[in-house]
């Protein structure tokens, strides 16, 4: 079959289908839904981390024939491998220890309707081949049976991942990739979009006071100004969160350019210099989030030093002072320039895991990595 990757060139005045946004592209993504989703398309959802894939999926969803039965969303990095494809498939009881019942897995569940696995580049190359074999015939076992069972299932997948490059470097199916890519819509960053970021703050920003009871009083054209400005690197998760957290600490009042100016310093964790350092492709996503905690762990030591410093300051002028102008005399713990980055990575994770209190899905945005990973690091260092 030949591949229809949307390109995003061309303004069209069509409804938007639930999606926010008053750009071009977003605009010509809401034409394409409306051309796709009538039809029964397996559909590829590309685009960094925090643009809004699923709210492509449920707008695809939405407007298809499907709108009547359940959108399944299944987000594959958040499962343990050990256990994704009883958890997409299904199984029998005794099947495998714990199996104490028989088990509908997402593709029963979603029978009739839509199953959005996002994430689908984290699928174990093991669970790949039976993932296309439902893609292409709706069959396929529950762990544990001989039986095969049939779906009607329309699959929608998602993924920020170089799904090509993954496949050249044997991480990914070349079938599946294939088979997968047959429609494949590209939603830009936002940082790309600068014209949809009022629209999305003021949507945010109503949506938050509204569920907080608070009375919005608006956002000045200066603010707005900065807002555009930013590069928002989380994309519009980014962007909602600063709006709630505005919103919320601003007590609704009407936000001027310093308001808005203290959260985005809040929300630059790196320096520029250091946030466009080049990432090779052919890394692999468990490097690349490595390297992500580690940048996130030099940062952090950095600050526990400065912090240091100023607090043994601050002891040795008092003891001075209580000396009565003796000299200072040295005070304080052992010297932290000496922890290992390892420790540091395991302090990082602990204290992400404590501020969402035991939430991983929060703990692994805020880390910037993804779920499978905070899980493997969970039981690494014996955090469970």
């Amino acid at each position: 079959m030949q591949s229809a990757t949307v390109k995003l060139d061309q303004p069209e005045n069509v409804p938007m289908k639930g999606i926010i946004g008053e750009s071009v592209q977003m605009r010509k993504i809401a034409e394409v839904i409306d051309q796709v989703a009538p039809t029964d398309m397996t559909v590829l959802i590309t685009g960094e981390s925090g643009v809004g894939k699923e709210v492509i999926a449920k707008a695809i969803h939405m407007s298809s024939k499907r709108s009547s039965r359940p959108m399944i969303t299944v987000n594959s990095g958040a499962i343990p491998e050990g256990i994704i494809e009883s958890e997409l498939f299904g199984h029998e009881r005794g099947s495998f220890t714990g199996a104490s019942d028989q088990r509908k897995g997402y593709f029963e569940l979603a029978d009739g309707g839509t199953l959005f696995l996002d994430e689908i580049g984290e699928l174990p190359l093991s669970s790949q081949v039976k993932f296309l074999r439902v893609l292409e015939n709706g069959e396929f076992l529950r762990v544990g049976s001989s039986v095969p069972r049939h779906v009607n299932v329309r699959v929608i997948a998602a993924t920020n991942r170089d799904l090509e490059s993954a496949m050249r470097h044997g991480m990914f199916r070349a079938d599946l990739f294939y088979r997968l890519r047959s429609f494949t819509i590209v939603v830009p960053p936002l940082r790309e979009r600068p014209e949809d970021i009022p629209f999305l703050f003021r949507v945010f920003a109503e949506e938050v006071a509204r569920k907080n009871g608070i009375s919005y009083r608006g956002i000045s054209d200066g603010a707005i100004e900065l807002l555009r400005g930013y590069n928002w690197p989380g994309n519009v998760r980014e962007l909602r969160n600063a709006a709630e957290s505005m919103i919320i600490l601003e007590k609704g009042k009407y936000l001027e350019a310093d308001d808005v100016r203290k959260y985005l310093r809040a929300n630059t964790v790196l320096p520029a210099d250091e946030r466009n350092l080049p990432v090779h492709v052919s890394k692999s996503v468990e490097q690349a989030e490595r390297e992500l905690i580690l940048r996130a762990l030099l940062e952090l030591k950095g600050n526990i030093m400065e912090l240091k410093a100023m607090l043994d300051e601050q002891r040795q002028t008092l003891d001075a002072t209580r000396r009565g102008g003796q000299g200072p005399v040295v005070l304080g713990g052992p010297d932290d320039s000496g922890i290992s980055l390892e420790e540091m990575e395991h302090r990082l994770i602990a204290d992400a895991l404590a501020r969402s209190k035991g939430n991983r899905r929060m703990a692994a945005r805020a880390l910037n990595i993804s779920e499978r990973t905070l899980y493997r690091k969970i039981k690494e260092y014996g955090l469970e």
